[in-house]
């Protein structure tokens, strides 16, 4: 009897295990739910080429210049793919049940679906602000492609735009509107922006560089009212926003795995290295996944592209049956203004930073280093092929001198020789 397997979630981790399942010779059933209604599509450029200004060099990695970025330049594939491939797509169709014991999974319209073989990768949603008041409909907030139409739209020259939220969308929205002529404030609690994801040392460049480029960044402060063309923070200070952006993290949408009992924590599904839940027949991959990881190890859990594309290959490998480990060091990237950066590595527990280049001019590696002096994590700042390198110093889990760590003389494959 033919098997099916059934993956719930549209985006780059649901796509990706499809993808993998057939190349990886499975000839049953696979049914794709997503529950956007349009083709899947990737979610990356939403805040950064579909924002820029259609000159940047940046937007120029989907279109030309004379071009305006659609849809189309990054849905992952067309309708035809997904018919020639067996695979069952159906778009804008929220499963809101989960029963592992009869394996099936219901649609919000009641349709029951079996599975032999289950992956979850449902991802995030936008977290919202509890803001009360008449003026919290003018709230925006960039998850899908709708959201980053209508943002479109809003941030033309000389408009004025509020970003609650100093992280990773929060800033990249702000850049590409400055790089578009919009005033823009970024209203942040941390002192430091980024400082969970990157540090002190770190978060205190990306505040240079978004401050050289105009952005007003209100630190260690919060939002206490939205009125009509501005915000006014609890201090009683008043910031002009004819447009206001919430980007205050992602929430995880665990609804099915919690409805169904599976373990979870940390924010997440609990998988193991092969991103098998505690159900033997359920997966899950991507933004959900706290997984064991085989070299760190700790449990990671990862809200970033690399995950999403790449643990979806492991996991179809588990639902055929086949052993395997998801092995990849977390990785992620950004583009803001000038600045081109990539990081890869797992900072927890870390010592110092260690810089390496010219660090005012914007062109370094700066590496996590513990109290060994091992290197746990290591990011490039407009230092292009290196990646590879960094992560060879993160698996050899041998001492660095810092000395030529920071020594750009120093080649980085020279360090894991000793």
């Amino acid at each position: 009897m033919s098997k099916t397997f059934v993956v719930v979630g549209g985006g780059i981790a649901g796509v990706k295990a499809a993808e993998s399942l057939r190349a990886d010779g499975f000839t049953g059933d696979i049914i794709l739910i997503g529950d956007e209604p349009r083709l899947p599509y990737d979610r990356i450029p939403l805040s950064l080429e579909f924002l820029a200004p259609k000159t940047s060099p940046i937007a120029q990695n989907y279109a030309e210049a004379d071009q305006r970025l659609g849809l189309a330049d990054f849905t992952f594939h067309d309708q035809d793919w997904y018919r020639d491939h067996g695979i069952d797509l159906r778009t804008g169709v929220r499963v809101e049940a989960l029963d592992p014991v009869a394996h099936t999974v219901r649609s919000a319209s009641g349709e029951t679906v079996r599975y032999d073989k289950l992956l979850l990768a449902t991802g995030s949603r936008a977290r919202r602000l509890k803001t009360p008041g008449p003026n919290a409909g003018r709230i925006k907030y960039l998850r899908d492609y709708a959201d980053a139409v209508e943002l479109d739209s809003l941030l033309t020259e000389g408009s004025s735009l509020a970003v609650i939220g100093a992280g990773w969308i929060g800033l990249e929205v702000a850049a590409s509107a400055r790089q578009r002529g919009v005033d823009v404030t970024v209203v942040g609690r941390s002192e430091i922006p980024l400082v969970n994801a990157v540090g002190p040392e770190l978060g205190t460049e990306f505040a240079r560089l978004h401050r050289e480029n105009g952005v007003d960044l209100r630190l260690g402060a919060q939002v206490g009212d939205i009125t009509a063309g501005e915000l006014r923070l609890t201090d009683g200070t008043r910031v002009p926003a004819d447009t206001v952006l919430a980007a205050v993290g992602a929430a995880p949408d665990l609804e099915l795995a919690r409805g169904a009992g599976l373990a979870t924590g940390m924010g997440g599904v609990l998988v193991d290295a092969g991103l098998r839940s505690s159900d033997p027949d359920i997966f899950a991959a991507g933004d959900i996944a706290a997984a064991e990881h085989p070299i760190l190890g700790v449990r990671v859990r990862v809200e970033h592209w690399a995950n999403a594309r790449k643990q979806p290959v492991v996991a179809a490998s588990g639902m055929l049956g086949r052993p395997g480990e998801y092995r990849d060091l977390p990785y992620f990237f950004t583009d803001q203004f000038d600045l081109g950066m990539e990081y890869v590595g797992y900072a927890a527990g870390y010592r110092r930073v260690v810089f390496r280049g010219d660090r005012p001019g914007r062109e370094f590696i700066a590496f996590w280093v513990d109290a060994q002096h091992r290197v746990l994590a290591g990011m490039n700042v407009n230092v292009p092929g290196v990646v590879d390198d960094i992560k060879a110093l993160v698996l050899s889990r041998v001492p660095v001198d810092p000395g030529r760590l920071a020594d750009p003389r120093v080649p980085l494959d020279r360090l894991v020789a000793g």
